[in-house]
């Protein structure tokens, strides 16, 4: 790997590429600590400390949610609008023969992406700002004044600005921009982490073993992510027109995780959202009366059965991130269309009979290998949760929230993605190189 790096260095336009995605980073990070006005910014950061849902979400702004800046939504509402148009090409006939188009069909749908971002990014932070007043974090929010409008607007351009940054990375860098706009953020709050532990005693041996565990689980990460099912396919010679095409044999990689991290995101947000809005209510509550209200008990009755730090949270945690790694693995692989292309271009899989047994074995094997990723994307979700259990003081160490392993393989995800592409970029040069 750093073999490759430095190659990528000394090659002066994979070079360039690099240096512009840092030069994006550090843009994006100086956007970060911009601030909206009329807002009370330590007091935002207070509350983020104290709510896992907005922990989830300063997560995946890049850390711009934590000082309230301009980009505090950073790229969720892209990402919300990604999700939404790729469920909703599985279901909708005229977005799934866009999806077949090639190109074409792809530019198509993330110009959908970008325009439903627009009213997601509005949405979202008229839902922040409401945050805010409830916690009583700011004394004006109302949709006709001049200071909620403004205050809006500018998360809304924070939020295009930094989809277009992203879309800059993608276009004239390495990597996904996007991945590396949370990524960045991620890795923006490691210096301050370690500080805080060098700066608490006693806890050396501790943090090594901790640091040689964490290397461990990268390992394990790196060998997951990378894992596939090569499932060897055949073609045979076929005659089209008056040329004839020769057959050989390919595979069919089939990833053991094929739904990335999508599945922790949504079993997070399915827990955390009902404590987010029962929390209204308790801080809704203002005197001692109103504490006895028969919502407020509901209300408290929720935030301590899901508590973070409970068995309920845990088990749920555990069993909605496999129920979803198995129903978005659904969505995002086919296996009748899969057979129905390899029929249509000749290629079967020796063994099997093409059609419904293709569809029948490759489903099987999906399957087996949805398993797989699901039990681990599960135990990559609750091992921070269930670290400190079973290692007294491994919470302090670890930075405390349960997202650490979501963290974790976002950043491990992206480091291997993009040394990919630059071993990719080199291996293009080589053949350039050849050819000429």
């Amino acid at each position: 790997m750093f073999e490759a790096l430095i190659n990528a260095l000394r090659a002066p336009d994979i070079r360039r590429r690099i240096f512009f995605v840092l030069g994006m980073l550090v843009i994006y990070r100086i956007l970060a600590v911009v601030p909206v006005p009329d807002v009370n910014h330590e007091a935002v950061a207070q509350l983020i400390q104290q709510q896992a849902f907005l922990q989830l979400i300063d997560l995946f702004s890049g850390g711009g949610l934590a000082t309230f800046s301009i980009v505090a939504m950073g790229v969720n509402p892209y990402i919300n609008a990604s999700i939404i148009m790729q469920l909703m090409t599985g279901v909708v006939p005229r977005l799934q023969a866009l999806s077949r188009e090639g190109e074409y069909g792809r530019t198509k749908i993330n110009q959908y992406t970008r325009y439903l971002t627009v009213p997601l990014a509005f949405l979202q932070a008229y839902g922040y700002l409401a945050i805010l007043y409830a916690n009583q974090i700011i004394t004006e929010f109302n949709i006709l004044e001049f200071q909620t409008v403004s205050q809006i607007v500018t998360l809304a351009a924070g939020t295009v600005l930094a989809m277009w940054i992203g879309e800059l990375i993608t276009e004239r860098g390495i990597g996904n921009g996007i991945s590396f706009i949370i990524f960045a953020g991620i890795v923006a709050a490691v210096p301050q982490g370690v500080i805080q532990f060098l700066s608490s005693p006693g806890n050396l041996l501790f943090g090594v073993l901790f640091a040689l565990l964490a290397l461990a689980v990268v390992a394990v990460i790196v060998y997951i992510q990378e894992g596939q099912r090569r499932i060897p396919i055949q073609y045979a010679s076929r005659v089209r027109g008056r040329r004839m095409y020769q057959g050989g044999a390919t595979f069919l990689p089939l990833r053991v995780n094929q739904a990335g991290v999508i599945p922790i995101i949504f079993a997070v947000s399915i827990l955390l959202f009902p404590t987010q809005i029962a929390s209204y209510f308790q801080a809704a509550a203002g005197t001692p009366i109103e504490q006895q209200t028969l919502a407020n008990q509901i209300a408290g009755g929720i935030v301590a059965f899901l508590d973070p730090n409970g068995v309920a949270y845990l088990v749920g945690y555990f069993l909605l991130t496999m129920g979803f790694t198995f129903f978005y693995t659904a969505f995002t692989f086919k296996p009748d269309e899969t057979a129905d292309n390899l029929r249509k271009n000749g290629g079967f899989i020796p063994g099997i009979r093409p059609g419904t047994p293709t569809r029948d074995y490759l489903a099987k094997v999906v399957f087996r290998l949805s398993v797989a990723g699901a039990l681990f994307l599960a135990t990559i979700a609750v091992s921070p949760l269930l670290l400190p259990k079973v290692v007294p003081g491994a919470g302090e160490v670890a930075g405390g929230f349960a997202l650490g392993g979501t963290a974790l393989l976002i950043v491990v995800s992206v480091v291997v993605e993009t040394m990919k592409q630059i071993e990719a970029q080199l291996m293009m040069r080589n053949y350039e190189g050849f050819i000429r």
